[in-house]
């Protein structure tokens, strides 16, 4: 019997919830707490007579390490699934040392104001040092991995897709299909339509970060940056076709270059629509985009807080979205003295993801993930005390986990490769 409390009720946390009712024999009882407990309260509802699980509600900050703290201690669950925004990643796991409680996320920890002095000095520590410019990175997370042991206590960083079943793929890759692996590159095709003119399948602030900042990938050893957007290919997607894609920094390609130093290249591509690419573009060109605060009216506001505010919300995209996404990781290297190739993908359909769960597939892709990595642990298949990323652990028991709930994979040999 386990308990778990989610924090975060937005679209890839409801997805999350939604699997964890289904895998009641795991998850016995689940709290979610957001700051709208309204939200955590009416999914409660919608979901209450389907399930074994039993549900509960609570409203929580989670910029208030004492609220989260005072939560935990009340609740007293297994494990915390932190899946709300990654600015709140180092609160949540400051709480879960306090109330000696295991941690799992699904992306890596970013700052939400970029005016800070002591984090502006360590970033631009870290871009001299490390060669990458993108304003996340694991270094504050691996940080409390020696806390995390000595409280014997497990935090897993990063379990979406991309982070999390990606690096399941290298790490399968690497055990049943490579003597050694020579170069990586994860693709994140979705080939969606919303209808609308503008807007994103996850929490805007975060993906237009993400799109605008500069572009970088491992090379022999090192980082190698280059301007946002500069590097195109096109690819032709199973189930989805041909599609543009463009380099972007990804936060698992620093953790696959660390625990798979003998991987000579790793890179990241995201395909994007031209329509997408105008509005960024624009947008970033007026400050749209700009993390800065400043004085409107008489009132300071974020600009990208405000244009969230404008953007359709990414968990009511689900009714509306048609299509397909295609995520994996095509590979080269050795096997038995032979030069080989493979790609490992899953292919995942927007509106058979609303009729499940009511959710689009970028959504779900995320969200199914990160139930079965709280799956791994509450089961104690990957129980490790410290800091660590989906890759460190055995990705067998992890991959079966996705067959079984919604995110089946599958293996191309000779596939085409990206120039």
């Amino acid at each position: 019997m386990s308990k778990v409390l989610i924090i975060g009720c937005g679209g890839v946390a409801q997805v999350a919830i939604h699997k964890c009712c289904q895998n009641s024999d795991v998850f016995t009882e689940v709290c979610i707490a957001s700051r709208t407990k309204e939200k955590c309260d009416a999914l409660a509802e919608r979901l209450r007579g389907t399930t074994a699980t039993k549900l509960t509600t609570a409203r929580v900050d989670a910029d208030d390490v004492e609220q989260l703290t005072a939560l935990i201690r009340r609740e007293q669950p297994d494990l915390v699934m932190h899946i709300a925004l990654p600015y709140q990643n180092l609160k949540v796991m400051d709480a879960c040392l306090a109330c000696g409680v295991n941690y799992l996320d699904t992306a890596n920890y970013e700052p939400e104001r970029l005016d800070d002095p002591a984090w502006r000095a360590a970033y631009e520590k870290r871009c001299r040092e490390q060669g990458f410019s993108a304003y996340f990175d694991y270094s504050y997370q691996w940080a409390y991995r020696e806390r995390f042991e000595k409280a014997g206590l497990t935090a897993l960083l990063g379990t979406g897709f991309d982070p999390g079943v990606t690096q399941a793929y290298c790490a399968y890759a690497r055990k049943h299909l490579f003597d050694r692996i020579d170069t990586i590159d994860i693709l994140d095709c979705n080939g969606g339509d919303h209808g609308y003119p503008f807007a994103t399948n996850f929490n805007p602030e975060l993906n237009l970060r993400e799109v605008s900042a500069p572009g970088s990938y491992w090379e022999d050893g090192h980082w190698v940056e280059v301007p946002p957007m500069s590097i195109h290919r096109t690819y032709d997607f199973d189930q989805v076709g041909q599609k543009d894609m463009y380099l972007l920094h990804h936060e698992e390609i620093e953790s696959l270059a660390k625990n798979l130093p003998e991987v000579k290249r790793i890179r990241f591509f995201m395909t994007f629509g031209q329509s997408y690419l105008t509005h960024m573009k624009c947008l970033e060109n007026v400050g749209m985009l700009s993390t800065e605060p400043i004085m409107y009216e008489g009132r300071e506001i974020v600009p990208i807080q405000f244009l969230k505010a404008l953007l359709p919300d990414p968990a009511s995209l689900g009714p509306r979205t048609v299509g397909k996404t295609n995520i994996g990781c095509i590979f080269t290297g050795e096997k038995d003295g032979a030069q080989k190739s493979a790609y490992i993908y899953n292919v995942c359909d927007h509106q058979a993801c609303y009729r499940e769960v009511g959710s689009q597939a970028v959504s779900y892709t995320t969200g199914v993930p990160a139930m079965v990595g709280a799956m791994m642990l509450l089961t104690g298949r990957w129980n490790r005390p410290g800091v660590h990323t989906v890759e460190e652990f055995d990705p067998d028991p992890y991959m079966d986990g996705l067959n079984r709930w919604g995110l089946p994979w599958q293996i191309c040999d000779h596939p085409v490769l990206v120039d």
